[in-house]
């Protein structure tokens, strides 16, 4: 039986959760049945829903093995994360046809405050999703596409929120989790162990208006390793080694399924710790006034340093480093470096909204994510690594971003208008320094530097009208944006810092939004959306050139005129309910100017090299079938789960053409999600989760299409929970993920079989 029939087997229903159609509404009090949700009476939610969105929240929860929070999602509809292993912070996630590291694409809030990383647009920017502890989290909001004015053009992919839980009344919670990997890859046969903590308590006034939440967490996990190195060819002679691996589908020097090269290490297990800690005071007064302050504190630490080295000398000493010999060849081994990455990170904000009469509400928030420090130490090779010898520094921050927003919503009689304005800066800058001893900053030299800034101006408008049974909704947003202060520093031939500086950037987007709702009857609903976006350059796609030797800019390593992504798309919603069942189709179309892409190609100097340049147009459409069902057959069954396919192929690209017709990376052509529950008795839940996605291109031109390390392949996972509540305020769980143990790679391999045992306590 093939892989994608034992996931159609494993949701024999192509079901998940019905849309969230909205209305336009105050961000603390929208009508009851604006959204749609999955399976739960969904808490007020400021998001401004068109087209497709699910809603999820502790039902879904309950079945999900959830090692961070971003896995509460893994079974959401043409959805994924791109998790390597738990506490990856290069999560990035994908909406539909969006590239796994296209982060760019993707708007991820935490209570509504920014938390997405616009400093660049890949696997490396992902947001800070390790603020937000799994077991603090009430519901997450998912929404798919551009279709509110009220998003930045970020939306293009779409938008996350999650919503932390405001305490009720005074009440606490406290989780532990142990986990385990056992593990096997070419030469690497090891068991991987972690485990979490989590708590916190809440406080709200009896007589007051005034609530507070303080929660923290530490996790601890040592991931598998995310590379292998392969030997390179070599002259002379070596040390007589043996241990090599041989993979002939392997990943060397950019060149996959072309070399043969044998795979001498592993790149060492990452051993990530983490801490958080965070602070919600709420205010909520008869008046109608709201407001919320938040404070979040993320420390992580990544230590890479015992990359598993296959090869052993005669005397069965481990070889790393240098010129070796097998079978009469000569290569040379290099790269297994040792690395040491540190980082504090810190989320503010503060948002209120009141009522200014009976029909109009105002709402205005203000946030910043400081990246307050960022290290990372890497050693200049494995000898030099184990004793301490050269290597590199990269030192970020103190930089991050700014956020702020103001908007007004007034109730016309039986129309709605909502408008306001928004603006964001972002900043990073990032030094480069040689060290004689890696592991600390003692004496580092300057090597280079890349700075710059972003910002972006906005206003907003949307009008909902109800026309009888059709509901139409028009709206604009407008975007101004400028990219300045950037520019490079590198030494000279006579060791002096040069710094050259790019010349300022400006651009405007206008972005027109309709929609059309019509309520057929009590149980039908269809929704045509249409929408344009625009999204802009990153401060890492356009200031991350290089400089000649004297000190100006090398003209073939960046495009100076990278013009921003503009994208025009459509979705159709048909939502039916069937008694206990709710079924959703969904068609959607998107058609993407200037998509902004790292790739081989001519560069504007009809140059080729590999760089962030304009793909002139791509494309995706693709179809959807969504539903939920309870209680249908069984009492105590609820079944989720989601079937999508996907056509998503680069159109027109003149500094590349033989990627024209050609299927975007990344994207598969099927996606099948579901989550079925069972309640086996009052205090046992049993669920079964299943994930597959077809084997996508690795590369640009589909030239790259494999099953092991260095493509993007075929993923089939099965995971199993079972939930006992053994006491209305203890619980505990055991669970494991990919119980097929299949190998799954998104260049790097995704986890193998996984298992999870959690204990929970609430107040």
């Amino acid at each position: 039986m093939s892989r994608i029939q034992l996931a159609l087997s494993a949701a024999p229903l192509a079901l998940f959760s019905l849309p969230a159609f909205a209305d336009e509404t105050p961000p603390e009090a929208p009508p009851t049945d604006t959204i749609l949700v999955v399976g739960q009476t969904q808490k007020a939610t400021s998001l401004d829903v068109r087209g497709l969105s699910v809603s999820l929240g502790q039902d879904q929860f309950d079945g999900v093995n959830a090692r961070n929070v971003e896995d509460l999602m893994k079974y959401a509809p043409d959805f994924f994360v791109r998790t390597r292993y738990a506490g990856d912070s290069n999560g990035v996630p994908g909406f539909r046809g969006t590239h796994s590291t296209q982060s760019a694409r993707s708007l991820v809030m935490v209570d509504g405050f920014v938390v997405s990383n616009f400093l660049g647009n890949s696997f490396s920017y992902a947001p800070k999703w390790g603020v937000v502890g799994p077991g603090e989290v009430e519901q997450f909001d998912v929404i798919y596409g551009p279709y509110s004015a009220r998003y930045a053009g970020n939306s293009m992919g779409g938008v996350v929120n999650i919503t932390t839980r405001s305490p009720e009344r005074t009440e606490a919670f406290a989780t532990v989790q142990a986990m385990a990997q056992p593990y096997k890859q070419y030469g690497t046969r090891d068991t991987y162990w972690g485990g979490s903590a989590e708590a916190g308590f809440g406080l709200r006034q009896k007589d007051g208006p005034w609530s507070l939440r303080l929660s923290g967490r530490y996790f601890r996990n040592t991931s598998h390793p995310m590379m292998y190195y392969g030997l390179t060819p070599s002259s002379g002679s070596g040390t007589a080694v043996t241990g090599a691996v041989v993979d002939a589908g392997q990943h060397i020097a950019g060149a996959p399924g072309t070399s043969t090269n044998p795979i001498f290490a592993a790149q060492s297990r990452a051993q990530i710790t983490q801490d958080q800690a965070k602070l919600r005071i709420g205010y909520d007064s008869p008046s109608g006034v709201t407001g919320e302050v938040l404070v979040a504190y993320w420390h992580n630490l990544d230590s890479q340093t015992a990359p598993d080295c296959y090869l052993r000398d005669a005397g069965g000493n481990a070889v790393c480093d240098g010129q070796v010999s097998i079978d009469g060849k000569t290569y040379t081994a290099s790269g297994a470096n040792w690395s040491r990455t540190v980082r504090d990170e810190l989320l503010s904000g503060a948002k209120i909204a009141a009522p200014l009469s009976d029909t109009v509400g105002v709402q205005a928030s203000v946030s910043t994510y400081q990246i307050l420090r960022s290290d990372g130490f890497t050693s200049k090779g494995y000898t030099a690594g184990q004793n301490d010898g050269a290597g590199t520094l990269a030192r970020q921050g103190p930089t991050g971003w700014w956020t702020g927003d103001l908007s007004l919503t007034a109730d016309l009689g039986a129309a709605q208008l909502s408008g306001g304005g928004a603006g964001n800066l972002y900043k990073t800058d990032v030094t480069n320094y040689t060290l004689s001893h890696w592991r600390s900053d003692e004496g580092a030299a300057f090597s280079t530097r890349t700075f710059g800034k972003t910002r972006t101006l906005a206003a907003w408008a949307e009008l909902r009208v109800p026309l009888g049974a059709v509901t139409a909704t028009l709206g604009a947003r407008y975007e101004d944006w400028r990219a300045f202060d950037g520019g490079l520093a590198r030494l000279d031939t006579s060791g002096a810092i040069v710094t050259n500086r790019y010349a300022s950037r400006h651009a405007t987007g206008f972005q027109p939004k309709a929609s059309l709702e019509w309520a057929v009857d009590a149980d039908t609903r269809v929704q045509l959306s249409l929408a344009k976006a625009t999204r802009f350059p990153t401060v890492g796609e356009l200031f991350q050139g290089s400089l000649n030797g004297d000190g100006s800019f090398n003209r073939d390593s960046f495009d100076p005129n990278l013009k921003p992504e503009r994208s025009t798309d459509a979705n159709l919603l048909v939502a039916r309910q069937f008694g206990r069942v709710k079924l959703t189709g969904s068609v959607f179309w998107q058609r993407v100017k200037d998509t902004i892409f790292s790739f081989t190609g001519f560069n504007q100097n009809g140059v080729t090299t590999s760089s962030f340049k304009n793909i002139d147009v791509t494309r995706q459409y693709g179809l959807e079938l969504i539903a939920e069902a309870h209680d249908v057959g069984v009492e105590g069954l609820s079944v989720d789960a989601n079937a999508a396919w996907i056509d998503a192929i680069t159109v027109r690209n003149d500094a590349a053409p033989a990627a024209e017709g050609v299927q975007f990376p990344r994207i598969p052509r099927w996606r099948l999600n579901g989550n079925v529950r069972y309640r086996v008795a009052e205090p046992v839940l049993v669920s079964l989760g299943v994930r597959y996605a077809s084997r996508p291109n690795t590369d640009l031109f589909g030239t790259q299409r494999g099953d092991t390390y260095g493509y993007t392949s075929e993923l089939f996972a099965l995971d199993a929970k079972v939930t006992w509540s053994v006491t209305e305020q203890l619980r505990l769980s055991a669970g494991v993920d990919n119980i097929t143990n299949d190998r799954a790679w998104v260049y790097h391999p995704y986890p193998q079989r996984s298992f999870l045992v959690e204990a929970g306590w609430r107040l």
